[in-house]
């Protein structure tokens, strides 16, 4: 029986323009990449780096993390493929398996910006917010594909399922869990926010928000997985991405505990924006000496008076000690890495 209130499923997965089809899954993958790319960039120049080089090693990453995703698919779903072997380059029906691209982008994306002397901890931290937002919209095109949904409910978000796409053991039941949505909220409302708070009051040492953001994921993953129906291997109770999720989390949490120890701070260039907030003691050092008496410290020359302070040359040190590593010529190069 269905429940009194539920979410019905879209009517269609497509919009058709003429001659051309649209599927909105497409749509919402294009449109949570793009956000990934605006929010990474923005923090990864707030951490010092570099904006060129970011968009570089963005499109790249971008690329590898798909031929990743759907090759991880393909392989563990070779049954949907037999009789139509060229299916498997129709991403718009569905089948992209994130633990793959996330993988398969981030060797491409460590490799080339090791190559390039990029700041591999500050683009891990600049990524842990936006890569979050894009899975969050992303995964709303899985509700117009009808996919990726739990076990059966009668809660009232529980979501209509079309008999067609409903599991052979679960072919009597109308409504599921809608775990596609769990994880986006999970994402956008609980992750990201908890990294961001973080960061703000400076919790958290350079390369921590990386970290926070795999054990989280991986955490709301696993759970996710004890709900799903699609799955078509378990060992132990538990699918592939469910050990998957387990390794991940440890992954994480031993990341960030390496990280926080290490206790690097993160070089902040420009004021705070929405998604790279000034943490409140980025520099103590800093603090600390707006704190001391203005009595003269040291003679000056000429008509200065003791204790006075060059201003240009200040203002020039800061500039250089907010340069990211692969832009000073003659000096250590990849020292932040």
């Amino acid at each position: 029986m269905m429940p009194v209130a539920a979410i019905p499923s879209p009517a269609q997965n497509v919009l058709e323009l003429g001659p051309l089809t649209i599927h909105f899954y497409g749509i919402l993958i294009a449109v949570g990449v793009i956000v990934a790319i605006i929010v990474s960039r923005q923090r990864y120049i707030r951490f010092g780096g570099s904006s060129e080089l970011f968009e570089r090693v963005a499109i790249w990453a971008i690329v590898i993390g798909f031929l990743g995703a759907r090759a991880a698919y393909v392989i563990t779903h070779t049954a949907r493929f037999e009789g139509r072997p060229w299916a498997v380059l129709f991403i718009w029906e569905g089948g992209l398996a994130l633990y793959g691209g996330l993988l398969f982008g981030a060797i491409a994306l460590i490799w080339m910006v090791n190559r390039w002397n990029g700041d591999l901890f500050a683009i891990g931290d600049a990524v842990a917010v936006g890569v979050p937002l894009a899975q969050a919209i992303g995964r709303f095109g899985n509700y117009f594909n009808q996919e990726l949904f739990g076990t059966p409910s009668d809660l009232p978000w529980a979501i209509i399922i079309d008999p067609a796409r409903r599991p052979e053991a679960y072919r009597e039941f109308e409504t599921f869990h809608p775990t596609f949505a769990y994880e986006a909220i999970w994402n956008a409302l609980i992750l990201v926010p908890t990294i961001l708070v973080l960061e703000r009051y400076g919790k958290l040492a350079k390369g921590a928000s990386f970290g926070i953001y795999v054990a989280m994921y991986a955490f709301i993953r696993f759970l996710m997985e004890l709900l799903r129906t699609d799955t078509t291997f378990r060992f132990l109770g538990l699918s592939r991405n469910g050990w998957v999720s387990i390794a991940a989390f440890i992954g994480g949490v031993a990341w960030v505990i390496y990280t926080q120890r290490r206790g690097e701070r993160r070089t902040l260039v420009g004021k705070p924006t929405l998604f790279s907030p000034q943490p409140a003691n980025t520099f103590p050092e800093d603090d600390a000496s707006e704190d001391t008496d203005d009595g003269p410290t040291a003679a000056g020359s000429g008509s200065e008076a003791p204790g006075s302070v060059d201003e240009e040359s200040v203002d020039q040190k800061a500039v250089d000690e907010n340069r990211p590593s692969w832009s000073r010529r003659g000096e250590d190069r990849g020292a932040d890495n």
